[in-house]
C-alpha cells in the first residue's frame, strides 16, 4: 500500500477521534473513571509502554537501529485506556535509544515534562482521608519514575520488598496489564508485525501507526475483535488467566530496563501514598492471598 494512502487513512481515523490524547482536564478524568471502575486504580490516565518493531537495516546506518535483543528495530510507544485503546501513539524512534529514554524522544514525552498535558490537579481518592493524590500513569521498569508516571518497587539485593510494597506492584500490575495485552492482540492481528518489515524506517512507521489506528477502529466497531479469552483475565479468586495471544509465541521485545534509581523525592512519595490506599481504605479483597 502506497505511503500516501496509508497516510491518508490514519488521517481520516484521526478526524473520528479514534486515537486522539485527551486535550482536557475533563477528559482526563472521564479516562481515570474508566480505570478505577474496571481495574481498581483510581486517577489512572493510562498505561505506557513500547515495543521493538523489527526493521531490515536501512543502507548506511550502522549501529543506530541496532537494539540490545541484536536485531533494527524502531520503537513503538503507546499509552493505553482502561478499554484496551491507544490513546497515543508514537513510532520512528531508533531501536537503539532501547531504555526508559525513549519516552523523552515522544511528543507525549516532551508534553508530561514540560506539564502541557492538561493532567488534572491532584484531588482526594474516592474514600479514605482527603488527602490529595496527583493523577498518573502507570509503567514499569523502563521508564524513570516521575510524579505522574510510577512503576514497581524494585527489590535490591540487601533488602527484599515487604508486603506494602508487594501490593503495591500487584495492583498497579493489574492497570498496567491493559497495555501489555494491547500490544499482544495488535501484534496477533497483524501479521505485518510479526515479522521483520522490508521497508525503510518512515515507512515502517507509518504502517505502524496504521495498525494501531485501525486497532482503534475494530476494538470500537467489531464486538467479536476483542473477547473475554483474547486477554488476560480473572477468576473469582483473582487468579490471572492468559489471554489467547500469549499462547502465540508472538515477536513482541520489550524495552529494556531502565536501572537509575534516581526518582525524585515527589515521585518517591506519590508511590508511597498510592502504596497506603491500597493497603487500607483501596484495598480489595483478594489482594492479600496473591501477595502474602
Amino acid at each position: 500500500m502506497a505511503k500516501s494512502r496509508l497516510r491518508k487513512i490514519c488521517l481520516i481515523l484521526l478526524i473520528n477521534g479514534l486515537a486522539t490524547l485527551p486535550a482536557t482536564e475533563e477528559e482526563w478524568i472521564e479516562v481515570a473513571k474508566d480505570f478505577e471502575l474496571r481495574w481498581n486504580f483510581p486517577h489512572c490516565l493510562g498505561a505506557i509502554d513500547g515495543k521493538h518493531i523489527s526493521i531490515r537495516k536501512p543502507p548506511h546506518s550502522g549501529s543506530f537501529y541496532y537494539n540490545y535483543k541484536k536485531f533494527f528495530s524502531i520503537v513503538l510507544m503507546a499509552v493505553v485506556n482502561a478499554n484496551y485503546e491507544f490513546l497515543m501513539v508514537d513510532a520512528g524512534v531508533n531501536g537503539r535509544v532501547s531504555d526508559g529514554g525513549v519516552i523523552t524522544h515522544t511528543d507525549f514525552g516532551h508534553m508530561l515534562s514540560n506539564n502541557t498535558l492538561n493532567i488534572p490537579q491532584p484531588a482526594p481518592l474516592p474514600v479514605g482521608p482527603r488527602a490529595l493524590h496527583p493523577f498518573t500513569f502507570v509503567g514499569d521498569d523502563a521508564f524513570a519514575m516521575t510524579e505522574n508516571l510510577l512503576k514497581p518497587y524494585s527489590p535490591s539485593a540487601a533488602c527484599r520488598l515487604d508486603l506494602q510494597q508487594r501490593i503495591f506492584n500487584y495492583r498497579l500490575s493489574r492497570a498496567r496489564r491493559i497495555v501489555e495485552n494491547a500490544f499482544g492482540i495488535l501484534v496477533s492481528r497483524f501479521g505485518i508485525l510479526q515479522r521483520s518489515i522490508l521497508l525503510s524506517p518512515e515507512k515502517t512507521s507509518t504502517v505502524t501507526l496504521a495498525c494501531c489506528y485501525l486497532h482503534n477502529f475494530l476494538r470500537r466497531k467489531v464486538a467479536s475483535y476483542i473477547t473475554r479469552e483474547s486477554v488476560d483475565w480473572e477468576d473469582k479468586e483473582g487468579d490471572v488467566q492468559d489471554g489467547s495471544w500469549r499462547k502465540q509465541n508472538l515477536p513482541i521485545h520489550d524495552l529494556q530496563a531502565n536501572t537509575s534509581r534516581n526518582s525524585t523525592n515527589i515521585a518517591k512519595s506519590t508511590r508511597d501514598m498510592y502504596r497506603d490506599f491500597f493497603c487500607s481504605y483501596g484495598a480489595v479483597p483478594w489482594q492479600w492471598n496473591k501477595c502474602s
